[in-house]
């Protein structure tokens, strides 16, 4: 495969000042956003300007090539200005890292992703979940296939939870292959590289969530949309012959979306003190954030958080540090720092009452988008079995 071209991409600035910047600045559409539903076009092109989302493109690209913690960092302040545009700059991150780290894509499409990010917002995702499937990392194949052609492939099938909607210039959508010499009970199952404008595709607005409500994680159809031989790439089956989920459990580069929803507790902090410093009572006759009451449940907070940032940041300095014993934990730290977050964001909302759960409040939407924290893989459920049976079998 030869090399890509090397592309003026706009450079990152990761000090915190910088990543401070940016969140403030996205988080002035943020709530508009929410409540329009609508792709969160500023908030991508505020993030596009600081160079955060092309912030993990590979040097020889001409990127900045960030690792996972400066990554895990840019995801926090997108996270706490706006986590709808934190989750579509999330998988974008993680597609660009994946390429740096082995690349993949065919040359001509890859050049092309990155001539798209120079001139403005690129989103790529993997379009993996499908109606009936669900999640593919709960097990099973995918409906949706590629049928080998004398030229190339065509694709065909019906995705769902297709995050970042009608914004993405590329899809990586998971299929299984439909070739004439292949095997029916074993068939190669991959990802194909598909631009976001090409002919055959439709999307279903389908999206109506409690949380992340710009993400527009709609369902999307292909039809017969045509692509080249190389688009697609196998993911291979393990030396058992079974075919598994790279998601089924967590790896070096899946803290990415846990990252985004630290930023989203970190909102919800700064939400509640400003309502605690401007609240007075008349029975008070001063700030509710004078009390020992709240100062305790501000500390509370705090502590939450700290955990949550602590777990995030410690297990990546292990993996940078090459502990191998931190591999089979990953999973399992995923959830403690989503419960994390969560109760973080919950105990801000308690504390207040009826004003937290009101629309004017912003912590009203903190709490629903910090909720979506759970549905990322792999889910608790499943983590804490995986955990639970490695310790009962060492």
């Amino acid at each position: 495969m030869t090399t890509a071209q090397v592309h003026a991409l706009p450079v990152p600035d990761l000090s915190e000042e910088a990543l401070a910047a940016v969140t403030a600045e996205v988080a002035e559409t943020a709530a508009g956003y929410d409540q329009s539903g609508e792709v969160p076009v500023r908030g991508l092109e505020a993030a596009h300007r600081a160079g955060l989302l092309t912030a993990t493109v590979g040097q020889r690209y001409g990127g900045a090539e960030a690792g996972a913690r400066d990554t895990a960092r840019i995801l926090i302040a997108l996270g706490e200005g706006d986590p709808s545009v934190a989750l579509i700059a999330a998988n974008t991150l993680m597609a660009h890292a994946s390429q740096a780290a082995s690349a993949h894509w065919p040359t001509a499409l890859y050049d092309d992703v990155l001539a798209r990010s120079a001139r403005g917002p690129a989103p790529v995702n993997a379009i993996r979940a499908e109606p009936e499937l669900g999640a593919p990392a709960r097990g099973g194949l995918p409906k949706t296939t590629v049928r080998r052609t004398s030229s190339g492939w065509i694709l065909n099938g019906h995705k769902a939870y297709a995050t970042g909607g009608t914004a993405l210039a590329y899809h990586v959508v998971w299929a299984v292959a439909d070739e004439p010499d292949g095997d029916p009970a074993a068939p190669r199952v991959g990802h194909v590289i598909v631009a976001g404008d090409l002919p055959g595709i439709t999307w279903v607005d389908t999206w109506d969530h409690l949380g992340l409500r710009a993400s527009n994680t709609h369902d999307v159809v292909y039809e017969e949309v045509e692509l080249p031989a190389d688009a697609f790439v196998e993911i291979p089956r393990g030396a058992d012959g079974v075919y598994r989920d790279p998601a089924a459990a967590a790896g070096p580069g899946s803290f990415g979306h846990p990252a985004l929803y630290v930023g989203v507790a970190r909102a919800a902090r700064r939400a509640f003190a400003d309502f605690a410093r401007s609240r007075v009572p008349a029975a008070l006759g001063r700030p509710i954030a004078t009390t020992e009451r709240i100062q305790a449940v501000a500390g509370e907070i705090d502590l939450r958080i700290a955990q949550a940032e602590t777990l995030l940041h410690g297990a990546l300095l292990r993996i940078e540090a090459g502990d191998p014993t931190i591999g089979p934990q990953l999973s399992v730290l995923k959830v403690a720092i989503a419960r994390s977050v969560v109760a973080a964001v919950q105990t801000a909302v308690a504390a207040l009452g009826n004003p937290a759960l009101s629309r004017r409040n912003s912590l009203e939407r903190h709490l629903r988008d910090v909720l979506c924290v759970r549905v990322h893989p792999p889910q608790e459920d499943t983590a804490l079995v995986a955990a639970g049976k490695r310790v009962l079998t060492a």
